[in-house]
């Protein structure tokens, strides 16, 4: 059965892959940082269901340190791109998503000790979701800074939740994730049509008003 899941994801990822890839880059060092981590989602799965709890937080550390460097790079070797931009928020949101089913499956008591910051979790990532697909039919991909730090601060939380059982850091770091999913509902709310790494609402809405003041 885990095998049969395993298959149909990567049959799914193939499609997207397939469906998206409008460009010559698909294999630039970020993107390939980004398929890392979408393989390794359904690994982490598995080693969650085995209840190797050392496993998990050994390949979720190689998952998250890879999320790190592949922006870096794409910035850095000027590899940035649209299907990049997409592949990485899919790797994030799944990545996400297995973290918490790590929890649920490893460390239950952790789990029902967060569920509500763990809803809280997960709203902020399906209601940004729910939005942009609702207004353009697509993921969204805005990599705002707010979501940038997010990033940073959920890694050194999550560990420090499981190991030594502080969670008032992560908890705060979740409703920091509940501030970053207003601003990207604001964002789909003011644009257009779809755009990707959008650096804040704040300077979506000043391009917005230079743009009408030069007319």
């Amino acid at each position: 059965m885990k095998l049969v899941y395993s298959s149909q994801y990567f049959k799914i990822l193939e499609r997207i892959i397939v469906m998206e890839a409008t460009s010559s880059k698909i294999f630039s060092v970020p993107n390939l940082l980004s398929f890392l981590r979408l393989i390794l989602v359904p690994v982490l799965i598995w080693i969650a269901l085995e209840g190797l709890a050392n496993y998990f937080l050994m390949v979720l550390g190689v998952s998250l340190i890879s999320d790190m460097l592949d922006g870096y790079l794409a910035r850095k070797l000027d590899q940035v791109s649209e299907l990049g931009a997409k592949l990485d928020s899919w790797a994030d949101t799944l990545t996400y998503a297995s973290m918490i089913f790590g929890l649920y499956q490893i460390w239950p008591t952790i789990f029902s000790h967060q569920a509500l910051f763990l809803l809280s979790a997960t709203l902020s990532f399906l209601v940004p979701l729910i939005a942009s697909a609702i207004k353009f039919g697509e993921y969204p991909s805005y990599h705002t800074l707010g979501a940038k730090i997010a990033a940073l601060l959920i890694a050194p939380a999550y560990y420090l939740l499981i190991l030594v059982d502080a969670d008032t850091w992560f908890r705060l770091v979740i409703l920091f994730y509940l501030l970053v999913a207003s601003e990207e509902v604001a964002i789909t709310i003011i644009l257009k049509k779809p755009e990707t790494n959008i650096v804040s609402v704040w300077s979506l809405i000043s391009r917005f008003s230079n743009q009408t003041s030069s007319r």
